[in-house]
C-alpha cells in the first residue's frame, strides 16, 4: 500500500474519483508495494483499484487503452525506500571517497528495481526467492548484474558477504526464466582475473539469455587507508586481460554470432593498445559502462565534423578540459577539427585528479577545484569546454560542490557544457550551437 501524493488533472484516475492522500492498496487484486508492481499491473485495459481513504477502502473502476498511464503521482520514484547494499566489497569506490562530499554520494544502493528502470548494476545479494519469482513473472528484462566472479568462495570473499556466493544460483534461475542479462566483472589485479576471469567467462557465455559481459578495472583512489590492498593494472597486466577477453569474444562470434564479451576502454588505454574499430562493439550494449565510449565518441565527432561548413567563432581561445585517460583521444579530435578549420584556436588540458588521488584518470571524476588550481595561471578569458559527465544531473555542480559559476569567476572564462555525444563536441568546438 502506497500513498498517492497527487493526481493529474483530467487523467483516468482523476475522472474515476481518486484523490491526493488516498492510499493505493491493489490493482486487479494484486497488492501494490512499489513502482514495479504499479507499472506492471496498470497496463491492462480494465482496472479495478482498491484505495484507502480516511481508513476506509473503496473500489474504483477504470477503462482505458492498454499501456496508457492513469495519472497517479507518488512521494518517490520507487514508491518506497531504496535498498541499501549489504556488501562490503574490497574494491568499493564509495569507501574510497574523500570526506566532505554531498551525503547522497556515500549512499550504497543495490536495488534490482533500479537495474531495470535506470540500468544500475546489482549484485543479487538483496534478492529473496519472492523477488526472483516476481522478476520472472513480470518479465522484468534486462537485469544488469555485477557478477565479478562465479567462484562462490571468491565472490563471498571479495564482497565480504557470506551469502554472495550462494545467490549466484539466481543467475541460472533468471536465465531459465527468459530474463536477458547484462553482466559486469569489476576486475582486481591478481584476484579475479587470469584463470578466475576465464572461469567466469566460460560460465557466463554458456547462459542462453546473456546479452553482454563487460570487464572493467576497479578504481583505486588515494583514499584507501585501512582498506584491502589492491594493485593497479599496468601495461602488461591490462594486456593480459584484453587477450583473455578477445579469445572468448572470438569464440562467441564463431558459435553465437555475437561477440558478447568486451573490455572497457580503460584497459586499452592502460595496455597502450588502439581502441578497437566500431564493429568490435556491435550495438554498444555497455557503452554507459565505459565500453566503446571513446570509439563511439570519435565516430560521432568525425561524422558531424564532415557536415559543418562554417566556423562560428571570431577570435575566441578555446580550452577543453578532460581527464588524463582521455587526453590523447580529445587531442586526436582537435587535430581533425584543425585540419578542417585551420583558424581554430583550441588546446586540450588534461586535469590531474588531486582530489581523488591514486590512479583516477577518468574525466567523470574530475572536480572543479582541480580545474581552477591547474588552470588559474594559464587561462584568462575565452571559452572553457567542460564535459557534462564532470557535473551532476543539474549541470551545476562538480563532485566537490564547486559550481560552474565558481569556475567562470575564478578563471574569467565562459563555460560551455558539452554533451556525451561526439557530435555535440564538434558543434561547440567550431562555434555551431
Amino acid at each position: 500500500m502506497v500513498e498517492i501524493v497527487s493526481v493529474d488533472k483530467n487523467s483516468y484516475a482523476d475522472k474515476a474519483g481518486v484523490r491526493a492522500g488516498d492510499k493505493l492498496v491493489s490493482v486487479n487484486g494484486n497488492d501494490i508495494n512499489d513502482v514495479l508492481d504499479y507499472r506492471f499491473y496498470i497496463t491492462d485495459k480494465r482496472l479495478k483499484l482498491v484505495v484507502e481513504r480516511n481508513g476506509e477502502r473503496k473500489t474504483v473502476l477504470i477503462k482505458k487503452p492498454e499501456y496508457d498511464d492513469i495519472g497517479l503521482e507518488f512521494a518517490s520514484y520507487l514508491m518506497d525506500e531504496k535498498k541499501r547494499c549489504k556488501n562490503n566489497c574490497i574494491f568499493c569506490f564509495i569507501d574510497q571517497n574523500p570526506k566532505g562530499m554531498r551525503e547522497s554520494i556515500y549512499f550504497k544502493d543495490d536495488d534490482e528495481r533500479l537495474s531495470f528502470l535506470q540500468g544500475n548494476y546489482v549484485t543479487l545479494t538483496n534478492l529473496k526467492e519472492s523477488d526472483v519469482e516476481r522478476i520472472i513473472k513480470m518479465h522484468i528484462s534486462p537485469v544488469n548484474v555485477s557478477v565479478h566472479t562465479v567462484n562462490p568462495e571468491l565472490r563471498a570473499k571479495m564482497m565480504r558477504n557470506r551469502f554472495a556466493g550462494e545467490c549466484l544460483q539466481y543467475l541460472e534461475r533468471l536465465d531459465k526464466g527468459g530474463i536477458a542479462l547484462n553482466t559486469q566483472l569489476v576486475l582486481c589485479r591478481g584476484i579475479n582475473d587470469g584463470q578466475e576471469l576465464e572461469r567466469s567467462l566460460a560460465f557466463l557465455t554458456s547462459l542462453e539469455n546473456i546479452q553482454s559481459i563487460a570487464a572493467v578495472p576497479c578504481g583505486i583512489t588515494g583514499h584507501r587507508q585501512g582498506l584491502y590492498e589492491i594493485s593497479p593494472y599496468d601495461k602488461e597486466s591490462a594486456g593480459e586481460v584484453i587477450d583473455i577477453i578477445d579469445r572468448f569474444g572470438k569464440k562467441c562470434l564463431r558459435e553465437k554470432g555475437k561477440r558478447l564479451v568486451y573490455a572497457a576502454d580503460e584497459f586499452f588505454l592502460l595496455a597502450q593498445r588502439p581502441i578497437p574499430p566500431e564493429e568490435y562493439y556491435e550495438d554498444y550494449p555497455q557503452i554507459e559502462n565505459g565500453v566503446g565510449m571513446l570509439r563511439s565518441h570519435y565516430e560521432e565527432f568525425a561524422h558531424r565534423l564532415e557536415k559543418i561548413d562554417k566556423f562560428g567563432y571570431t577570435n575566441s581561445e578555446i580550452t577543453i578540459v578532460t581527464g588524463e585517460a582521455a587526453y590523447r583521444h580529445i587531442e586526436t579530435l582537435v587535430g581533425l577539427a584543425k585540419s578542417r578549420f585551420p583558424q581554430i584556436r583550441v588546446r586540450v588540458r588534461a586535469i590531474k585528479n588531486n582530489f581523488f588521488g591514486g590512479y583516477i584518470t577518468v574525466s567523470g571524476l574530475v572536480v572543479g577545484r582541480d580545474i581552477i588550481e591547474q588552470l588559474k595561471d594559464e587561462v584568462n578569458g575565452g571559452i572553457l569546454l567542460v564535459p557534462c559527465n564532470m557535473l551532476r544531473y543539474d549541470r551545476d555542480l562538480f563532485l566537490d560542490n564547486t559550481s560552474v559559476q565558481d569556475l567562470e569567476n575564478a578563471l574569467g572564462v565562459k563555460v560551455i557544457i558539452t554533451e556525451k555525444d561526439g557530435a555535440d563536441l564538434a558543434d561547440k568546438i567550431t562555434g555551431n550551437y
